[in-house]
């Protein structure tokens, strides 16, 4: 049964949510029921892709419309992100790990990103350009885990640094979808809160990136 414990692999994300008590009854039960890590890593595409779709129908629905659906949008981001958690407790903590394990911890979270990021751009409307936007936050969202995972294939211990590490993303765009929910009833400037965050995913994404590099150059340079 899943328990509390320190790391044990380099490559997971510290997190102080698994240390949760709330977290280690799901994961639990998750055990019990016989859920395999793999099926939660690949659920949380499934929350990801809803949270996209319901962002791009937010564009043309009326007040009410828009808003329940940026609500399912903030919903799907945080499902998402509670399957990214509990698909490493159940493998880990829980003793269900497989070979391939690491893939599907991995390779889901990209889909799940650009999923979110281009219906994020999609949603607003305007300007023209915001759907460039979610495919740039997208596409550094991507490069962000690549970083972190070059530096694991160079032997160094995976750097998951901000200031827009995947948990710092989705806090913000789970933010953004609940202020845009509230958008159609204070402002005819629907969207502009949605936009704001994609810009700020770029930029931090883009430090984040910058800062991941140059950690892993300084740690290869020091050996």
């Amino acid at each position: 049964m899943v328990a509390p414990m320190g790391e044990k692999l380099q490559s997971r994300r510290p997190l102080k949510s698994r240390e949760r008590l709330w977290a280690i009854a799901l994961a639990n039960a998750l055990v019990r029921a016989g859920v395999a890590p793999n099926a939660i890593s690949l659920a949380s595409i499934v929350f990801a892709a809803l949270a996209g779709l319901f962002l791009v129908a937010s564009r043309d629905a009326g007040a009410g419309g828009r808003t329940l659906l940026l609500i399912l949008s903030a919903a799907g981001i945080q499902l998402r992100l509670l399957c990214n958690l509990l698909d490493g407790m159940v493998a880990v903590e829980g003793g269900r790990s497989t070979k391939s394990g690491e893939v599907f911890n991995d390779a889901p979270d990209r889909l799940a990103d650009v999923f979110v990021f281009v219906g994020a751009g999609y949603a607003p409307g305007w300007p023209e350009w915001a759907s460039v936007l979610g495919w740039v936050a997208a596409l550094l969202a991507v490069l962000t885990a690549y970083v972190r995972i070059l530096g694991g294939s160079l032997g160094l211990a995976q750097d998951f640094c901000g200031p827009m590490a995947k948990q710092h993303r989705m806090a913000l765009m789970t933010a953004a979808c609940l202020l845009s929910a509230i958008e159609p009833w204070m402002s005819d400037r629907q969207g502009l809160v949605l936009v704001l965050a994609l810009a700020l995913v770029i930029v931090g994404s883009a430090v984040t990136v910058g800062r991941r590099l140059h950690r892993i150059v300084r740690a290869l340079e020091a050996r």
